[in-house]
């Protein structure tokens, strides 16, 4: 039996629109909030920075770090966010991969969190003399973040009731993707194991990457100046943490040993970096640097270490399933042995049913007699 081709059934075009729908309308939102920070305004919030001889050489409504760092920073990361998770659920679809469908709705219900704390760090950014009605520095009525407000909330509330939908399809697709793995590694129940796990550590990367990302763009652009230490220990450690993700995936999949273990060495490497990360976001001597975005660097942080901890246990299991016959089926997607199963000519009739041809996917050995596909 051949699976439907992507995108050809209701419930795969349907779960790529939802999430298509949601991220326009939270970007949307997200947009206008920044747009009217920009262009808000008042008498006597103005600051000016001057050139060398004290002439005035341009005026800000409102403090300069909010214009050129926070909210830009919420923007990108949204937009970062909605665009991977797109990607992710196309990825998904194509692999007909029910364990990273899961993994969306997680990421999904943690956008969720994400655009909640938003609120509290626009807040931070926006309001400096709470109860006021001064329209840059105050939080009573007629102010900026009154005005902003109301945009903030649409989208914890849009991404919420997307994630409903999205639980719906995703039902409709586990059982439509049912045959995926069997397509792959046959009837084998320890095949099937070993090849769950592999696909969970293969989704946990992609999720790692994200998590990373978003830490360090909000360290970059948020927090800290180019001149520090700090920012060049940021800076060198992207493409270390980028060799990880991409060597580990190239390992577990080609069933590389020393390539994978030096992998699961650097991801031990790694959970101290963000363990001191940690550390410089409380610690007295730099807490101040962190103080309109804590709460998020903080979830993302946490996250990261997690979801790499996590990463770490099942790369250690799939390094124990080396060399048990998986490689060839871990070359080769979801998609491509379909498409050779679907081309299996049926049998004629009194050459028996189905169940008692030979399977490509086991070698060529005899599939068990219950075993059938109607």
């Amino acid at each position: 039996m051949a699976l439907e081709a992507l995108l050809s059934t209701r419930a795969q075009r349907a779960f790529m629109l939802t999430i298509l729908f949601q991220g326009i309308v939270v970007l949307t939102m997200v947009a206008v909030t920044f747009a009217f920070v920009r262009q808000g305004s008042c008498p006597g919030a103005h600051f000016n920075i001057s050139d060398d001889m004290g002439n005035i050489v341009v005026t800000y409504a409102y403090p300069l770090n909010i214009l050129a760092q926070t909210l830009p920073c919420y923007l990108a990361l949204f937009a970062l966010a909605e665009i991977f998770e797109l990607l992710m659920a196309f990825d998904a679809l194509r692999l007909r991969n029910v364990i990273q469908l899961i993994g969306i709705l997680a990421f999904h219900s943690a956008l969720i969190v994400f655009a909640a704390l938003q609120i509290h760090e626009t807040r931070t950014a926006l309001v400096q003399m709470p109860g006021t009605t001064d329209f840059i520095n105050g939080d009573g009525p007629g102010t900026l973040w009154r005005k902003v407000l109301p945009f903030l909330i649409v989208s914890p509330c849009i991404i919420a009731a997307s994630l409903a939908v999205m639980l719906f399809w995703v039902r409709q697709l586990y059982f439509e993707f049912g045959w995926a793995i069997f397509h792959v590694v046959g009837a084998n129940p320890a095949f099937k194991t070993m090849y769950q796990y592999y696909q969970i550590l293969i989704c946990l990367l992609k999720f790692d990457f994200f998590c990373f990302a978003g830490v360090t763009m909000q360290l970059l652009i948020v927090v800290l100046a180019a001149s520090t230490a700090e920012f060049g220990l940021t800076i060198a450690a992207i493409p270390v943490v980028l060799f990880l993700l991409i060597a580990c995936g190239y390992a577990v999949q080609r069933e590389i040993k020393w390539l994978m273990s030096i992998c699961l060495v650097i991801m031990l490497a790694a959970e101290t970096y963000f363990i001191y990360k940690l550390v410089r976001f409380y610690e007295p001597a730099s807490a101040f640097q962190y103080e309109s975005t804590r709460a998020t660097l903080t979830i993302f942080t946490i996250v990261a270490f997690l979801l790499l901890l996590t990463t770490f246990a099942i790369g250690v299991r799939c390094f124990t399933d080396f060399d048990k016959g998986l490689s060839k089926s871990k070359q080769h997607d979801v998609t491509a042995a379909t498409k050779k199963y679907s081309h299996t000519p049926l049998p004629s009739p009194g050459e028996g049913n189905m169940s008692e041809r030979q399977s490509s996917y086991l070698n060529g050995g005899q599939l068990e007699p219950r075993i059938s596909i109607e």
